[in-house]
Formats: C-alpha cells, sequence, structure tokens
C-alpha cells in the first residue's frame, strides 16, 4: 500500500494601493484560494473575506492563509480587523495568542 504524497501548496502575496491579498495554489491544480484585505492604514488591515475551491476542501488552506496573515501582520507591526467569517473564527479560537494582532 502506497502512502498519498502530501501536496506542496506555495501562498504569494499580492499588494495594490488600498487592497491586497494572499494567493495560496497546489501543485497540480489550475484553481486558486486566497484570502483578501483592504488596508486601512499602515497599521490597520481588515481580512474581508477568504475562498477556497471546493477541490482544495479539507486540505488546511484557509488556515495557512490565516496562518500566514497573522504571522505577516504581526512582523509588521499591524492589527487585524477580522470581517471575514473564517478569519474571525480562528481569532476566537485563538483569542489569547492572537490578542497582539486582532483587532475586537
Amino acid at each position: 500500500m502506497s502512502e498519498l504524497a502530501t501536496p506542496t501548496i506555495s501562498i504569494q502575496y499580492v499588494e495594490g494601493a488600498s487592497k491586497a491579498r494572499y494567493v495560496a495554489q497546489v501543485d497540480g491544480h489550475a484553481e486558486e484560494a486566497e484570502l483578501t484585505l483592504s488596508k486601512l492604514s499602515d497599521s490597520l488591515i481588515i481580512a474581508d473575506h477568504t475562498y477556497v475551491p471546493d477541490t482544495f476542501r479539507g486540505m488546511g488552506i484557509a488556515r495557512l492563509l490565516a496562518e500566514r496573515l497573522i504571522a505577516d501582520a504581526r512582523a509588521k507591526g499591524q492589527r487585524i480587523v477580522p470581517l471575514c467569517p473564517f478569519v474571525r473564527a480562528h481569532a476566537a479560537k485563538n483569542r489569547e495568542a492572537l490578542s497582539d494582532v486582532i483587532q475586537w
């Protein structure tokens, strides 16, 4: 019996003047998952929306996108307003650990 190979997932950050997004791609797939942001200032951003195609469900991609957003915001000294239901739920589950980066 052979083990299933773990897919390679890459996440890129794409930034515009007032919007940004994290894009996740899985090797061998043309579809993309994304987490979109609105930039209010250099220190405050809004997590707007997370989208994961059905073919990627159960792979933990939304969690990876949220964790990358949080790590980057922490490194930049930013706070995140979690309007996105997924990011909000993730932040609520980890409220104490994320208190330095989540703006409730």
